[in-house]
């Protein structure tokens, strides 16, 4: 893990038909604003886009334009390496410290890079403090072992 913070996030419920979910990610595209996170869940009666982007404002404006049902809310993006067991990582520390994870999604990333997990969970500032604790534990070990390196190249 490498950062945590709270973004807004946008729940767009669409109707399931084709070139709807074109016509959205197009409005975005014309309006400058880069997906940073995205799922799609569908039901029968219509599927929920829910976006996390790098412009809330920009894509609010987007989205509003296009008249579609839509809701924000405040969710928890962390930063993680892309290996196995980075996400298993996050919801152990958050279940252990009783905090439950309503959902959760990950964008994709390089092998060996990095990737972004989305996050709603019960008790967000909690979570945020716990989280934000366990990335800077995490980046002053990182910051060690570089040094203990950097004296035995000497």
């Amino acid at each position: 893990m490498a950062t945590v913070q709270l973004q807004t996030q946008f729940s767009v419920f669409l109707v399931n038909k084709p070139g709807v979910l074109a016509q959205v990610t197009k409005a975005l595209a014309d309006a400058k604003v880069n997906i940073a996170a995205m799922t799609l869940v569908d039901s029968q009666e219509h599927g929920v886009l829910r976006i996390v982007s790098n412009d809330p404002d920009h894509a609010q404006r987007a989205l509003q334009a296009l008249n579609l049902p839509m809701t924000q809310t405040e969710v928890i993006c962390i930063e993680m390496s892309n290996r196995p067991g980075a996400l298993a990582d996050v919801a152990q520390l958050l279940g252990t410290n009783h905090i439950n994870i309503n959902y959760a999604y990950v964008t994709s990333g390089a092998p060996g890079g990095k990737t972004t997990g989305v996050f709603k969970v019960a008790d967000q500032n909690k979570a945020l403090k716990l989280l934000s604790a366990q990335v800077n534990k995490q980046g002053k070990g990182k910051e060690a072992a570089t040094n203990r390196k950097a004296r035995g190249r000497r």
